[in-house]
């Protein structure tokens, strides 16, 4: 336990002194959520109503599905991984590990930003505070189980760029947080239906902020707890110690398996 109390500080202190992870965990997301508080809470005074919770799932966003994929990758490419398994260190611990770290970082990033949005630009505040921190962890975890993946199927740094900006780009498009659901175009919807952003979205201003949703905010949250299950149950299964091994246990296309929940969604929800 020791050991693994020290890798953990280790990647926790790394996030801080590697300029990219700090850029990727704080600087991009609270300099986003300063830019969206001057500006966005001025163009549509209504996006306060919502603030908290969409700057939530962007740090989310940031911090994991950004950020912790690509160290990953360098550092199977680097041949660390194959020290690790010298040294006796298990694959779960080699992915979990990291991403604790990352959820301990965005954690501290969104408690700066919900602890200051509303002083500073008027955010309204959740109605059910409980239920707001746990679908925010939720969400928190769901995301860094995706990065995690992504980190593991992508055979290259460049892939996870392109992985990551599949989810990323659309949530800030069509996955609710810039703008309600209810402004989607309904041929959208069932593009949207697939983002994790738009579930956590849901789940967060349904649950939270008692607020009428589009799809059912309960479906939703189950919804993130299926891919934090599922999307760290794939990242283990197909974790590979580097490119060279022929003996992993399954293709990186079975990723893709982690959107069997949002599919499933599309008729519950």
């Amino acid at each position: 336990m020791n050991a693994y109390m020290i890798h953990l500080a280790f990647e926790f202190k790394t996030g801080l002194r590697n300029a990219t992870l700090l850029l990727m965990n704080y600087l991009f997301p609270l300099g986003f959520y300063v830019l969206m508080g001057l500006v966005m809470t001025q163009v549509n005074p209504a996006f306060r109503e919502t603030m908290i919770p969409s700057l939530v799932i962007f740090i989310a966003l940031a911090s994991t599905v950004l950020g912790l994929p690509s160290p990953l990758v360098e550092q199977r490419e680097a041949g660390i991984f194959r020290t690790y398994k010298i040294n006796g260190v298990p694959a779960p611990a080699i992915l979990i590990i990291p991403a604790l770290s990352t959820i301990f970082h965005a954690v501290i990033a969104s408690g700066i930003m919900v602890a200051t949005a509303g002083p500073l630009f008027g955010a309204s505040l959740p109605m059910n505070w409980a239920a707001f921190i746990l679908i925010s962890l939720l969400t928190i975890a769901a995301f860094a189980a995706l990065g995690a993946l992504i980190g593991v199927a992508s055979a290259n740094s460049r892939a996870t760029v392109l992985w990551s900006q599949l989810i990323f780009l659309p949530a800030m498009l069509i996955g609710g947080l810039m703008l309600p659901l209810s402004f989607i175009p309904k041929a959208m919807l069932p593009f949207s239906s697939l983002l994790p952003p738009a579930h956590a979205m849901q789940a967060l201003v349904g649950l939270a902020y008692g607020q009428e949703t589009v799809w059912n905010p309960t479906v939703s949250a189950a919804i993130l707890l299926a891919t934090a299950l599922l999307g760290f149950g794939l990242a283990v299964y197909l974790f590979d110690w580097d490119r060279v091994n022929r003996a992993r246990r399954g293709h990186p296309l079975m990723a893709l398996l982690v959107l069997v929940p949002y599919v499933v969604g599309m008729f519950v929800g």
